[in-house]
């Protein structure tokens, strides 16, 4: 089976909520800039994958619309954060399934400032299962933020069983500015250090303030082909999906007693072994890693979900340096979610963004040395993770 190309990256920098271009505006220019990168026309494009979560049905069409109408099938995707990594992962099942041979993912997202809540206030949750489960072990809380609650109840669950302190939290978030120093994209680049982030607002557990993303406004796109394809069209096709494997929830979700379960932890562990085994390498094979940091207590607990270090490994590889430059893996090269923010439907086609130019060797002062292969993690509540395995072709 022929593996999708990646052969056209776009990305616009991300903005806070009110300062940013209509959410239309903002997905055409990242697809522009893909289709540039590629240096093919929209003409050659057969299928789209439009990624958002807060906007109206078949606004995919109308942001797509911009670029051009050629009549091609438009498929909107909603999957909560996971949403861009979703796009991703249906049109590399196009390619690879033979339905089409050039396709395009892209995402975007016009958010609100914030905290994330309901929507929808005239029925049920959707993420009911999730938040009652989330209720019996937390017990109820309205001072604190939901979202914030749901992965510092995860630090507290990780706090419980090895005995991690709050600075080691603290010390993920100081590692993102200072990635993100190098990334001209990234929203928030001022450095910080480890009291100015110990010293900001208390969310719920062992979180604060700059531990948690904000949101943002951004868009970002991606063009995949096959390699007949690129070969025909004389296409810069360098970089290629060796594996890719999405989850939804597991059973541990919901039965077990763990607020790392119920923010994900399995779906991320067991989407990671599959594309471990699709690629046949492992995680000390890797040299980069964008994985989903919209809280410093996620990425902690995703380090050992995805086999970067051992459970209850966490703090070593963090003191250690094994997260950064000159340790075993880079980890958010460029700057994360922490620093980036987190525009729902853009974040995962961001993270192929950053993951691709890696491995091309364009990233500029963030490069990572010695690029061979880049892991790319995204998880959604409600709930869905996707994991991809980029390398050079």
């Amino acid at each position: 089976m022929p593996r999708a190309r990646i052969v056209g990256i776009g990305m616009i920098p991300f903005a806070k909520p009110g300062q940013s271009e209509d959410w239309d505006v903002m997905a055409e220019k990242a697809i522009r800039l893909a289709l540039a990168d590629a240096g093919i026309d929209y003409a050659q494009v057969q299928q789209a994958y439009a990624g958002y979560v807060y906007a109206d049905s078949t606004a995919g069409q109308s942001a797509l619309y911009r670029v051009g109408c050629t009549g091609i099938p438009i498929v909107n995707v909603n999957n909560n954060c996971s949403t861009g990594s979703t796009a991703l992962f249906l049109a590399r099942q196009a390619i690879e399934s033979g339905m089409a041979e050039c396709v395009l993912a892209f995402g975007f997202e016009q958010m609100l400032p914030g905290a994330l809540g309901a929507v929808f206030t005239d029925r049920k949750r959707s993420l009911d299962h999730h938040l009652t489960r989330q209720e019996q072990l937390l017990g109820e809380d309205d001072t604190s933020p939901l979202v914030a609650q749901q992965f510092g109840g995860a630090g507290l669950d990780y706090q419980q069983r090895y005995g991690t302190s709050d600075d080691v939290f603290g010390m993920i978030a100081v590692k993102a500015r200072a990635h993100a120093a190098n990334n001209p994209l990234a929203l928030f680049r001022d450095p910080l250090t480890l009291d100015e982030v110990m010293g900001s607002k208390h969310l719920y557990g062992p979180l604060t303030r700059f531990q948690a993303c904000p949101p943002t406004c951004g868009a970002a796109a991606a063009l995949l082909v096959s390699p007949a394809f690129a070969a025909r069209h004389g296409l810069d096709a360098g970089v290629e999906i060796l594996g890719q494997a999405m989850t939804t929830d597991y059973a541990a979700t919901f039965e077990g007693g763990s607020m790392m379960s119920v923010v994900g932890y399995e779906m991320t562990r067991e989407a990671a072994r599959m594309v471990y085994d699709q690629a046949g390498i492992g995680p000390d094979d890797i040299q980069a890693v964008e994985l989903h940091d919209c809280f410093t207590a996620n990425e902690l607990i995703s380090y050992e979900a995805l086999g970067l270090c051992p459970e209850g490994g966490a703090e070593a590889y963090i003191r250690s340096g094994g997260n950064t430059y000159g340790g075993t893996h880079v980890t958010n090269p460029s700057g994360g979610l922490l620093s980036k923010g987190h525009p729902l439907g853009a974040t995962g086609l961001a993270q192929c963004y950053e993951l691709t130019r890696q491995l091309r060797g364009t990233a500029d002062r963030r490069q990572v040395a010695g690029m061979r292969f880049g892991l790319q993690h995204n998880l959604g509540l409600g709930g869905a993770c996707v994991v991809t395995l980029y390398g050079r072709a």
